[in-house]
C-alpha cells in the first residue's frame, strides 16, 4: 500500500512538473526525462522566447567545468536547439561574482596517459564548436570570474556581455598550471583579440578586466553594476545581468543586432600586418626569445602554446585543434605541470579556515609597530574593512608606515582596480598613533615591532601594563592569555 501511494504520488508530481510556472518564465521539460529532474549543476526557463540557462554548481563558491557540469550542459544546449519555443539563449551564472573559473583539475589528476588527457580536450573541442557554430544565437552573461575553460565557453558564444565591476575578469591562466588553453582557446582568441594580445593573454596568465576586455573585442556590451536595495547588490546586479542579456538574446534572433564589431585603426592595422606571411614569422620570433628571455628554456608550457598558435594560423584550423590538444596532454604529464598544479592545490588549501568560526568576530585590530611588516599587515587589514589603528615609538616611523599602505591602496587606484574615492574610503579605516590610545576598544593585538629582543621585551610590558589596568573589564580568562601570569 505505500509503494502504491508513492508510486501514485511520483506519478502526479512528473505530470505537474512537464509545465512549471515561474514569475515571467515558463519551465519546461521538453524530453520528459528523469534527467532534467535530477540535474544539480544546471537549471533552465524559457522568458518569451528566449532560454535563460543559469550555471550553479552545489556545494561550491565558485562553477568548475567538471564532468557532471559539462554532460548536464550538453543535455541542455540539445534541448534548447530542438525546440521550436527557442530561438535563442542566455547563459549566466547563479553564483556573484563568479561566471565559470575553469575546468576542474581534479579530471587531470585522473588520468594517467596522455592520451586520456588529450581526449579530454577533444571533448570539450567538439562541445564548444557546436556551441559556436549554434543555429540559435547564445549570449553569455558574464559577472564575476570568467576563467580558463569559463572564457573558452564565452568567446564560443557568439555575444558576450559583462559587469563593469573589479569583480569581473577575463583570462586562461593555463600557463601558471603548465598547460594550455585546451578547449579551442588557442585558436580562437587570436581571430577574436588578434594575434599579439592573445599572446599576452595566453603567455602571461594575466586577468582582465571588463572594460579593457571590451577595447579589445573580448566582450561586445558592458553592463554597469546596480547598488543595494531591497537585495544585496550581487544579486541585483545578476537579476539586471539576466534582463539585458535576455533583451540582446531577442535582438540578436530578431536580426536587430548585429554581430560584426566595428574595429578601431590599430585593430585593422594590426590585422592587415599579420595577413602577411613575414611579418608573421617575425612576430614568432621575437615572442620566442622574449619566452626564452624570462624562462630560461625551463617551462615547457609557453613555448608549446607558440608552437599551437602558429600551427593553426599557419596549417589551418583543424590542424590547430588537433595540435592544441596533443599538446594540451603532453603538458598535463610533465613534472612541471604537476608540480605547479601542486603549488596552486596548496595555496588553495591554504585560504581554507580549518580552525573553524571564531568565537568573536574581529572588527578592531591594533598593530604594534609601522615597520614593513607592520605596514603590510595593516595595509590588508585596512582592504578588509577592519578599524585599525597602528603605534610606532617615533613619529619618522609612523609617517613612514602610513605613507606605505597609502602607496600600496594608490598602486590599485592606478592599476583602475580601485577608485580614488575607494582608495580614500578604505585608508580612512587606518589611524597612527604614538600611544595606547584606544587599545582597549580592539579585538586583537599584533606585534609588529623592530627584531631586537630588548625592544620587544619593552613593548609587550607596555602592553601588559594596558591589559592590568582594564582586568576588571576584561577578566581573568583575557589577561592569562598574556606572556606574564598575574
Amino acid at each position: 500500500m505505500v509503494a502504491s501511494r508513492a508510486i501514485g504520488s511520483l506519478r502526479r508530481f512528473t505530470t505537474a512538473s512537464r509545465t512549471l510556472r515561474c514569475p515571467g518564465y515558463i519551465c519546461r521539460n521538453f524530453t520528459g526525462s528523469t534527467a532534467l529532474r535530477s540535474r544539480t549543476h544546471i537549471n533552465y526557463g524559457i522568458k518569451g522566447d528566449v532560454a535563460v540557462i543559469r550555471i550553479n554548481s552545489p556545494n561550491s563558491k565558485v562553477n568548475t567545468l567538471n564532468k557532471e557540469l559539462q554532460s548536464e550542459f550538453i543535455e541542455v544546449m540539445n534541448e534548447v536547439w530542438a525546440s521550436d519555443q527557442v530561438r535563442s539563449a542566455v547563459l549566466i551564472s547563479s553564483k556573484p561574482g563568479c561566471f565559470i573559473a575553469g575546468a576542474d583539475i581534479n579530471m587531470l589528476a585522473a588520468c594517467k596517459t596522455p592520451q586520456e588527457v588529450t581526449q579530454v580536450s577533444q571533448e570539450g573541442q567538439k562541445m564548444f564548436e557546436k556551441l559556436e557554430k549554434s543555429p540559435k544565437p547564445i549570449v553569455a552573461a558574464i559577472s564575476g570570474a570568467c576563467l580558463g575553460g569559463g572564457l573558452e565557453l564565452a568567446i564560443s558564444c557568439q555575444y558576450r556581455l559583462a559587469t563593469k565591476d573589479k569583480k569581473t575578469v577575463l583570462g586562461v591562466p593555463e600557463v601558471l598550471l603548465g598547460i594550455l588553453p585546451g578547449a579551442g582557446g588557442t585558436q580562437r582568441l587570436p581571430k577574436m583579440v588578434g594575434v599579439p594580445a592573445a599572446f599576452d593573454m595566453m603567455l602571461t596568465g594575466r586577468n582582465i578586466r571588463a572594460d579593457r576586455a571590451k577595447k579589445m573585442g573580448l566582450v561586445d556590451q558592458l553592463v554597469d553594476p546596480l547598488g543595494p536595495g531591497l537585495k544585496p547588490p550581487e544579486d541585483r546586479t545578476i537579476e539586471y545581468l539576466e534582463e539585458v542579456a535576455v533583451t540582446f538574446a531577442k535582438g540578436l534572433a530578431d536580426k536587430k543586432i548585429s554581430l560584426k564589431r566595428n574595429k578601431g585603426l590599430m585593430e585593422k592595422l594590426t590585422s592587415y600586418a599579420m595577413n602577411i606571411p613575414f611579418v608573421r614569422q617575425q612576430v614568432y620570433k621575437k615572442v620566442e626569445e622574449q619566452v626564452q628571455k624570462q624562462t630560461k628554456g625551463l617551462y615547457p608550457a609557453p613555448l608549446k602554446i607558440i608552437d599551437v598558435v602558429k600551427t593553426g594560423l599557419e596549417q589551418g584550423k583543424e590542424a590547430g585543434y588537433l595540435a592544441e590538444s596533443q599538446k594540451f596532454g603532453e603538458l598535463a604529464m610533465t613534472r612541471e605541470s604537476k608540480a605547479l598544479i601542486g603549488l596552486y592545490q596548496g595555496q588553495v588549501l591554504c585560504k581554507k579556515n580549518k580552525f573553524g568560526a571564531p568565537q568573536k568576530e574581529v572588527k578592531n585590530l591594533a598593530i604594534l609597530g609601522a615597520g614593513l611588516m607592520g605596514a603590510g599587515i595593516a595595509q590588508v587589514s585596512v582592504d578588509k574593512g577592519l578599524k585599525t589603528i597602528i603605534k610606532d615609538a617615533t613619529l619618522a616611523g609612523l609617517g613612514r608606515g602610513q605613507q606605505q599602505v597609502f602607496k600600496g591602496l594608490n598602486d590599485k587606484v592606478k592599476k583602475k582596480a580601485l577608485s580614488s574615492f575607494e582608495r580614500d574610503f578604505i585608508f580612512n579605516n587606518l589611524t597612527g598613533q604614538l600611544d595606547y590610545q584606544d587599545f582597549e576598544k580592539a579585538d586583537m593585538v599584533i606585534e609588529a615591532v623592530f627584531e631586537d629582543l630588548s625592544v620587544k621585551h619593552k613593548v609587550l610590558k607596555e602592553v601588559e601594563a594596558v591589559a592590568f589596568q582594564l582586568r576588571n573589564r576584561c577578566g581573568p580568562r583575557v589577561l592569562r592569555a598574556l606572556p606574564r601570569p598575574w
